[in-house]
């Protein structure tokens, strides 16, 4: 069965203060931070996966870098946040679930293999750490059920923090897609996941992968923890 996979890589990332696309920053083993993405997705799903980059900046740069993926292009990526990528990466793909990455996370192979058993039973999920909660960072709670409740970077007494590696079901997709279209052209695509789970009910699950690493890197000391582990 094919896995649609989407990498979120439109942005800037003008805090890291690199020419190139940050998906394109060089790690210390050579590889670079989409490197890692695709082998650690080939690691798990082999010639299984369908992946799709959502492209912008500079997008000319990683399409030479990966010519093998499809591309969507966000034509306001200077305008617009990773909800609107990510809709335009969601309309844009074939029925079924989607697996989907922030463009700039470095992580632990075995993060995708514990994704497995979700999307093999068509289960939204939301990758977790609950090793930590910083204020700047994405945080959630969940509902006595044990599903993700609010989810976003103004969350009080979070349970941990968003990873940015997370799947929508089939069944889901299209209320996630509602959201996303609703929701502002500056909000990350958490807010459209929060919404859906609110006005649509949708069950979405927390995956732990507190024992695991991954590390997003906006900084150049995320950058550092990064190298540390690849």
């Amino acid at each position: 069965m094919t896995t649609q996979v989407v990498i979120l890589a439109a942005g800037m990332g003008s805090r890291l203060g690199r020419a190139l696309p940050k998906p394109l920053t060089e790690l210390s083993d050579g590889r670079t931070i989409m490197g890692q993405q695709f082998d650690n997705i080939r690691h798990t799903f082999g010639s299984a996966a369908r992946v799709s980059i959502v492209v912008g900046y500079k997008l000319e740069h990683i399409i030479e870098a990966f010519p093998s993926a499809s591309f969507v292009y966000n034509e306001e990526y200077d305008q617009t946040n990773t909800s609107k990528s990510l809709l335009r990466a969601l309309l844009a793909s074939p029925a079924g679930g989607v697996l989907w990455m922030n463009g700039d996370v470095v992580f632990d192979p075995s993060v995708l293999d514990r994704a497995v058993p979700f999307i093999a039973r068509d289960q939204s999920f939301v990758t977790v750490n609950t090793a930590k909660v910083s204020d700047e960072e994405v945080k959630y709670t969940t509902t006595a059920e044990g599903y993700i409740d609010e989810l976003s970077k103004t969350v009080v007494g979070g349970l941990g923090e968003a990873v940015g590696i997370n799947y929508i079901s089939s069944r889901d997709k299209a209320a996630f897609v509602r959201q996303l279209q609703r929701v502002g052209d500056q909000d990350y695509f958490e807010r459209g996941l929060e919404l859906a789970i609110a006005r649509d009910g949708v069950l979405v699950e927390p995956m732990d992968i507190s024992d695991l690493y991954a590390v997003e890197v906006d900084f150049a000391e995320d950058l550092d923890r990064a190298n540390l582990y690849v």
